[in-house]
């Protein structure tokens, strides 16, 4: 069995075959149900995303977050993932399961990005500073013509380090010390906001709008107005119409149902549902993360030549 460690995961994750994958999956489809939640004790939660495809490959990420770990010095999530063959059961991978999160992620936001932002679009504004917001301003930079890379957190700090980060590694990144989304062509958020930081009535024409945070249904990023107004994408409806915070709060305000939703991200990579309609539109992508990505990943780390 493979052991496929972080770094050596990035190298066999680029950008560009990565979103390839991804879009083959959600073309084709796979069975992979709401990922299990798991109480462990008082202060840690297991859980468990399944998916498989009958005679190809089978895949679980397990997950643990335990926020108790700070006092020891630990970091309070870690995660594998476990790729299998599908008729035979045998452990084919061991990757690393949070490596594999943070660029699938980003991925998926860059896929609904080639069909929802503007082509050239040059100025992001990437809401956030840990792991997941710096794969995705990269993931970004990989296929837009980017002049401008602005990082915003809550702790300042934060924010100017990973532009540093980014700008060491040739992205034209700066840190901002505001979250005002006006004038950007792309905002990319991935933060455990609870109140809204991106507002409808700030957001300039054209914008398209990346929600990655707010995984959780008391959590919110963007406020319903964003959401009504724009043309709202989901990675999985199931999923989002189950945990995505904005929406869920949202829908729950009486902004709209689940009509508004537009697509998602099957049926824009199979081309039954259009993307961006004109250079004017606000539009905005919503989502919680599908068990299917990280499946397709994995295979792509696992075999390259293997389509999902």
């Amino acid at each position: 069995m493979q052991m496929i460690e972080a770094a050596e995961l990035r190298r066999r994750l680029p950008w560009p075959e990565l979103v390839q994958a991804l879009a083959a999956m959600f073309r084709r489809g796979c069975e992979a149900p709401l990922r299990h939640r798991h109480p462990v004790g008082a202060d840690t939660m297991l859980l468990l995303m399944p998916a498989w495809q009958e005679g190809s490959y089978t895949g679980v990420k397990i997950v643990h977050v335990a926020p108790g770990n700070a006092a020891q010095g630990l970091k309070a999530v870690h995660a594998a993932y476990l790729l299998s063959a599908a008729e035979t059961g045998v452990p084919l991978a061991l990757l690393d399961g949070g490596e594999l999160t943070d660029r699938r992620t980003a991925a998926a936001s860059l896929l609904a990005a080639q069909y929802l932002a503007r082509p050239d679009s040059r100025r992001l504004l990437v809401l956030g500073a840990g792991k997941v917001a710096a794969a995705l301003a990269e993931a970004h930079a990989s296929h837009f013509p980017l002049e401008e890379v602005a990082i915003w957190a809550r702790r300042p700090e934060q924010a100017a380090a990973l532009a540093a980060r980014l700008a060491a590694h040739g992205l034209p990144a700066r840190a901002t010390a505001t979250a005002d989304p006006a004038g950007y062509d792309i905002v990319s958020a991935a933060t455990l906001a609870q109140t809204p930081l991106i507002l409808g009535a700030q957001v300039s024409p054209g914008t398209h709008v990346d929600l990655v945070g707010a995984f959780r249904p008391t959590m919110r990023e963007a406020d319903a107005a964003l959401l009504a107004g724009g043309r709202l994408v989901v990675d999985t409806r199931p999923g989002c119409l189950a945990e995505a915070g904005d929406i869920v709060q949202a829908m729950a305000e009486g902004a709209f149902t689940a009509d508004h939703i537009a697509a998602d991200l099957a049926e824009l990579c199979r081309g039954e549902a259009p993307g961006r309609t004109d250079a004017a539109e606000v539009t905005v992508f919503k989502s919680v993360g599908w068990a299917g990505e990280d499946l397709a990943a994995a295979i792509l780390a696992y075999a390259p030549g293997a389509a999902p």
